[in-house]
C-alpha cells in the first residue's frame, strides 16, 4: 500500500496495512532544529544540511533519510523541493544558540540584541518578534489593532494586501502537482487560515478574549474582515490544489491545559460559524479532508467541531484535562481522525526512560488505531530535551504495534 493510500484509508475510518505516520507535515508536528541536530549526529548523517523552515518555532525540515527511517507517509506541501525546481526558495547560513550551523530562509533577518537575544523588525523598523537570551523561539510582540477603541478603526488595516496573491497560489499549485506525480506521499496543505489565533495576533490575547466575550461589536466586525480574507484564500486554494492534495489544514488553538480558552457557548456563537463556513466549503467543493490544529483541552468543543465539518484533529494533547485516549476514541473515534496523541511530549517523551516511552506509545497506538481514524505523531513538536534514542523508540514502536495484519491490538 502506498503512503498516500494508507493515509486516505485511515482518514476514511478504515484499517490500512499499518498506521500512517506523520513527522513534520505541519508546523506543530515536527522537530526543533536543536533536537534535529542531535538526531542527525546520532544517525551519523554527514551529507545535507539543517534547514530551519519555521523560524518562529525554530523547526527543522526533516530530510529524506529521516523520513524513510521513521516510516513517514505525509508531506507538507510547502517543504523544500529540489534545486532544479523553478520556484525553490533561497536559503542562507545561520547558527543556532549552541553554534550549530543551519540554513534559514533568505527573507528571515534576525538582528542580534545587546542582551544576547535576537529581534525581528518590519520594514518600518518596528520590533515585531523577539527571542530572549537563552530562548528557544521567536515570540510575536506586536499586535497592530491592540489599541483600537471602536469597530470603525478596524478598517484602518490594509485588508486587501492580506489576501493571497495569484503568484503564491500558482507556486503552490505547481508544488502540489510535483509532489503528487513525483512521490507517493500523502500531501497536507497547512495554510487554509483560522480566526481565533489571528484575532489574538491582531488584538493581543487579553483583548481578544474580552472582545469575544464582552465586546461583541468589535469582535464581530473583526471576524467579518478576517473571514473575507479567509474565504478568499479557501476558495483559491480549493480551486488550485484540491485535485492534488488530500488534506486541507486550518489552525486555531482553542484550548488550555484545563479546558478551552472560551466557554462552549461563546465558541458556538462567535467562532463556530466561521469554522463551519470554511470547513463546509472545502467539503462541498472537493474530496479533501479538513484538518484543524488545536492544542490543549478541547474535549467540550469536539462535538461542535465535528458538526462544523471537521475530519481530523491535531495534536491531540492527551496530557490535558479530559483528553484521555480511551475517552476520545470511544466518543469520537467514528467521527474524527486523531492526528497525534501518540507520545506525550509534556510528561513522557524527553522525561521517561526509553522502555517507558515504548510502553506508552504502544498503549496509545493500540487504543487510537482501532478501526482506522488515526495518524501517528507525537503531541506537538519534538523539543530540544528529547534524545534521539527516545524519538527513534517512539516511531519504531508505532510502526511495529501499528501493523493491522498482526491484530496486535
Amino acid at each position: 500500500m502506498t503512503s498516500r493510500k494508507r493515509l486516505v484509508t485511515s482518514l476514511l475510518h478504515q484499517e490500512p496495512d499499518r498506521v500512517p505516520v506523520d513527522f513534520g507535515a505541519m508546523g506543530s508536528t515536527g522537530i526543533t532544529a536543536l533536537a534535529y541536530a542531535r538526531l542527525r549526529e546520532h544517525l551519523g548523517m554527514e551529507d545535507g544540511s539543517i534547514r530551519v523552515y519555521d523560524t518562529g518555532q525554530q523547526l527543522a525540515e526533516p530530510e529524506k533519510p529521516v523520513l524513510e527511517l521513521l516510516g513517514v507517509d505525509v508531506l507538507d506541501l510547502r517543504r523544500s523541493l529540489p534545486p532544479a525546481y523553478p520556484d525553490a526558495r533561497g536559503w542562507k547560513p545561520w547558527k543556532l544558540r549552541d553554534g550549530t550551523d543551519v540554513e534559514i530562509p533568505d527573507s528571515f533577518n534576525p538582528i542580534p540584541n545587546p542582551d544576547g537575544g535576537y529581534v525581528i523588525k518590519d520594514s518600518s523598523g518596528r520590533v515585531v518578534s523577539r527571542m530572549p537570551k537563552d530562548g528557544f523561539y521567536f515570540d510575536g510582540v506586536y499586535h497592530p489593532l491592540e489599541g483600537i477603541k471602536s469597530a470603525s478603526q478596524i478598517k484602518e488595516l490594509d485588508w486587501e494586501s492580506m489576501k493571497v496573491s495569484s503568484r503564491a497560489v500558482e507556486d503552490l499549485r505547481k508544488r502540489a502537482e510535483y509532489l503528487e506525480s513525483e512521490t507517493d506521499y500523502g500531501i497536507l496543505f497547512m495554510g487554509m487560515g483560522g480566526v481565533h489565533e489571528w484575532g489574538q495576533g491582531l488584538r493581543g490575547w487579553r483583548n481578544w478574549i474580552v472582545d469575544i466575550t464582552g465586546r461583541r461589536q468589535i469582535a464581530g466586525a473583526l471576524l467579518e474582515r478576517m473571514m473575507e480574507v479567509n474565504m478568499d484564500r479557501v476558495k483559491k486554494m480549493v480551486s488550485a490544489l484540491s485535485e492534488h492534495v488530500q488534506v486541507m489544514g486550518f489552525g486555531d488553538d482553542l484550548g488550555m491545559q484545563l479546558g478551552p480558552q472560551m466557554s462552549p457557548a461563546t465558541y458556538r456563537e462567535m467562532l463556530k460559524p466561521c469554522h463551519e463556513e470554511m470547513f463546509t466549503y472545502v467539503k462541498r467543493h472537493s474530496k479533501c479532508f479538513t484538518f484543524l490544529h488545536s492544542c490543549g483541552s478541547i474535549y467540550s468543543l469536539l462535538g461542535d467541531l465535528v458538526d462544523a465539518g471537521l475530519d481530523a484533529i491535531n495534536p491531540v494533547q492527551i496530557s490535558a484535562a479530559d483528553m484521555e485516549p480511551r475517552r476520545l476514541k470511544a466518543e469520537f473515534g467514528d467521527q474524527l481522525t486523531f492526528w497525534g496523541g501518540g507520545a506525550d511530549t509534556q510528561n513522557v517523551l524527553g522525561y521517561k526512560p526509553v522502555e517507558a516511552v515504548r510502553a506508552h506509545v504502544a498503549e496509545n497506538v493500540r487504543i487510537l488505531s482501532r478501526g482506522g481514524g488515526f495518524v501517528f505523531n507525537q503531541v506537538h513538536n519534538v523539543q530540544p530535551n528529547v534524545s534521539p534514542e527516545s524519538l527513534l523508540a517512539a516511531y519504531s514502536t508505532a510502526r511495529n504495534v501499528g501493523r493491522y495484519a498482526s491484530r496486535n491490538f
